[in-house]
């Protein structure tokens, strides 16, 4: 990919596509990471005398125009706040309007166009949407690595009418992942967790054939061990895939990558925070109860695997994390990867991110990826629209 530092920016229109897709509440942003993870590229492009045009989804949209719970405001409020300047907001997508704000800017100043997906053609690559979109510039710059696994008109239709180049998130993501993967450090250890593993079987499969120990936690952990043969009462289980469960058991055996499961776990009746919750072994889980953490035998055991390692990468709970009586697996498995304070630590996104967060350990780790979905299929091997759309631009 061509680098947003190799282009020639300074007096041009350049479309930036970010991932503001943040949580709000009452009309603020709660949680401003994605905003402040795309300031170096927004800033870099200020500092050169660009023109950005910033554009993003936000949420759900119906796709049949203005949802007042859906507008991009807060976000442009909250960039324009750490910039140090006024960041126009314009109220439409395309149209007369925003072609006329792009035209208006100066060399410096930044504007923000509305949620994308307040258009149902973004979703749909559409090229006639896509042309409306790279009317209002004269570069496309991706630093949305949060949605490169989308072909959304924003992601990839917009990158073969411009001349494209990366942002410095993405960019960044897409090095260090790749980098884990190729090169890791060894011992590498991965943890994965999550509710379900059809979700991450792909994820499993490639990762048994780079890592040399593979911690398992979540809800997902019980159809591997009802794949074991192991009784696990009420918890969560896919038996569809525990065929397939079974076959990743056995490919780790055979590639010799030590894939650990619980051998404790914290149980309940229920899901809530006043559930009377007891801790058992795996092979005793009482029949009318459910798995929804990890022990504190399985969190001693994955923190000396975790502290022996040089490259860690976590994607996924152990447990219902959000709830405290289900958090302290999450949290002890947070607390060691911050540990190890020598070894590549990367947080595959989504709620992991959230754990490492809720925990106060966002600075004691190497690196946090802004996209869950993007991180894990990169992982799984699969071609990302948005960054395939940018390499054929070379």
């Amino acid at each position: 990919m061509r680098l947003v530092d190799t282009a020639d920016v300074s007096g041009k229109r350049v479309f930036v596509r970010v991932d503001f897709n943040v949580p709000l509440a009452d009309g603020l942003v709660t949680d401003d990471t994605r905003i402040r993870a795309a300031l170096p590229t927004i800033s870099w492009l200020l500092e050169k005398n660009a023109r950005p045009v910033i554009a993003s989804h936000l949420g759900r949209p119906g796709g049949t125009g203005h949802e007042e719970s859906f507008s991009l405001a807060p976000a442009a409020h909250a960039l324009g706040r750490m910039l140090g300047c006024d960041v126009q907001l314009v109220d439409e997508v395309t149209g007369d309007s925003a072609l006329a704000a792009s035209l208006s800017l100066q060399d410096g100043q930044a504007m923000v166009i509305e949620n994308l997906r307040f258009d149902a053609r973004e979703k749909k690559n559409c090229p006639e949407f896509a042309a409306e979109l790279a009317s209002l510039a004269d570069i496309y710059v991706n630093d949305a690595f949060g949605t490169a696994h989308r072909a959304h008109s924003s992601t990839a239709a917009i990158a073969e009418l411009l001349p494209s180049f990366a942002g410095f998130l993405l960019a960044r993501e897409v090095e260090v992942l790749g980098d884990m993967l190729a090169e890791p450090r060894r011992p590498f250890v991965a943890i994965l967790g999550g509710s379900k593993v059809s979700d991450k079987i792909k994820v499993i499969d490639s990762l048994l054939d780079t890592v040399d120990t593979l911690l398992i936690g979540g809800g997902m952990c019980f159809t591997l061990l009802a794949a074991r043969g192991v009784s696990i009462g009420l918890s969560l289980c896919e038996s569809d895939w525990i065929e397939r469960a079974s076959a990743m058991l056995a490919k780790a055996e055979e590639k010799g990558v030590k894939l650990l499961l619980p051998l404790d776990a914290v149980v309940a009746s229920e899901i809530s925070l006043s559930a009377e919750t007891q801790t058992c072994s795996i092979d005793e889980m009482p029949d009318d109860k459910m798995g929804l953490d990890i022990g504190p035998a399985t969190a001693e055991l994955y923190a000396q695997e975790i502290a022996a390692a040089a490259t860690v990468f976590w994607n996924g709970p152990m447990g219902v994390f959000e709830l405290e009586p289900f958090a302290e697996g999450t949290r002890q498995v947070a607390y060691a990867v911050a540990a190890n304070e020598t070894a590549t630590t990367v947080i595959g996104g989504g709620d992991s991110v959230a754990a490492i967060k809720k925990f106060g350990l966002e600075d004691k780790v190497t690196f946090i990826s802004t996209g869950g979905g993007a991180s894990i299929e990169l992982i799984e091997g699969k071609p990302l629209p948005g960054i395939e759309a940018l390499r054929r631009k070379k």
